[in-house]
């Protein structure tokens, strides 16, 4: 009996009590399976992942054109066999080639207007550039299709330990605790200095910055926690599932324990666990809230037995040492006695 009212006492209570904390809601409050809520906005924080898309990302003027901007030419006065009409990028150099016969010209750091002077004295014949092969009255008119900085500010965007997110060369925008609504017009009023009356569209694409925990008491190793992204949809029935259902140790006895701030009364949902998986009753399958722990209690008998191995381990480490040395202490005086006889040790010529 002193036996076992030891090893009682070892193994953890929460193994045979349930606790019965003072901040235990009303459970007809609290969201679950068939009942869930709508939950308060999501805070952006670092590691999340976010999506900017170019909803309208006009330059102001004068804008200088970039390697990689895309602009549309169309020039009249060209021959109808070899028309220039269409998009043209700015390639690596600072060039647009024309096609056919007319060549490349170099438009990178001009402006539109300036492009288009570039592009008509390049086509003009004159004294000057004999090379020209359209008349006088050839007109060029350009216009911007897409800014190659596009590229940096539409795509994904990891939220930086620091609060920041990187738009290329229009630099960096703190969104570190903004909601996406807050994050969009954050972005907007950086990009409106370089910018006319910007407008993107932002989303988040990955929650990584809140978690919800799973946690398999053991009193024979240390606990087993699983940590998993939060995305609102969460239940105890599916955190479970993600762990690959239970342990083998566990018991049937669950809880959900929620963090209510800076109070010493956290808040404790019981789970029953048969009713939710075997009789399909939603009532204790609860909705999980970031932070949220689910705690799966250890079978009585498994921690009693883990607890009481912990105790025997060491005797038993000192008990095969003694018997180690016993054998062979016995062993060796065995050898000395068979080779020596009645004459004791001489047969080792002590």
């Amino acid at each position: 009996m002193v036996l076992i009212s030891f090893i009682v006492g070892c193994v953890s209570q929460t193994a045979f009590f349930d606790p019965k904390p003072a901040g235990t809601p009303s459970f007809r409050d609290i969201p679950k399976e068939t009942a869930k809520s709508s939950l308060p906005n999501y805070f952006l924080e670092s590691p999340d992942l976010i999506t900017v898309e170019a909803v309208h990302l006009v330059p102001k003027s004068p804008y200088m054109l970039r390697v990689f901007d895309v602009i549309a030419l169309d020039v009249i006065g060209t021959p109808v066999e070899e028309p220039i009409i269409g998009n043209f990028s700015v390639e690596p150099g600072g060039t647009i080639q024309l096609g056919g016969a007319y060549g490349a010209v170099r438009i990178e750091g001009l402006s539109l207007a300036e492009a288009e002077q570039s592009i008509a004295r390049h086509l003009i014949w004159s004294p000057e550039n004999t090379q020209g092969r359209l008349g006088p009255h050839t007109v060029v008119s350009a216009k911007l299709v897409r800014m190659s900085d596009v590229q940096q500010i539409a795509g994904t965007h990891l939220i930086a330990p620091d609060g920041y997110i990187t738009l290329g060369s229009y630099g960096r925008v703190y969104i570190n605790g903004l909601t996406v609504d807050e994050c969009r017009e954050a972005i907007e009023f950086h990009l409106s200095k370089a910018l006319e009356h910007p407008q993107v569209a932002v989303d988040v694409y990955s929650y990584n910055s809140k978690e919800y925990y799973v946690i398999f008491q053991s009193a024979a190793m240390d606990e087993l926690v699983f940590v998993f992204p939060y995305t609102g949809n969460e239940t105890v029935l599916k955190a479970i599932g993600n762990t690959n259902g239970l342990a083998p140790n566990s018991s049937k006895r669950i809880w959900v324990a929620r963090p209510v701030g800076n109070t010493h009364k956290p808040v404790i949902l019981p789970v029953d666990w048969v009713a939710v998986t075997a009789y399909g009753m939603p009532q204790t399958n609860y909705q999980l809230l970031p932070g949220d722990r689910v705690f799966v209690v250890e079978s009585r008998w498994v921690a009693a037995d883990g607890v009481l191995a912990r105790i025997i381990a060491p005797f038993e480490r000192i008990m095969g040492f003694s018997l180690l040395g016993a054998t062979t202490a016995t062993r060796f005086y065995g050898k000395v006695l068979v080779g020596g006889g009645e004459r004791g040790y001489g047969g080792y010529g002590y």
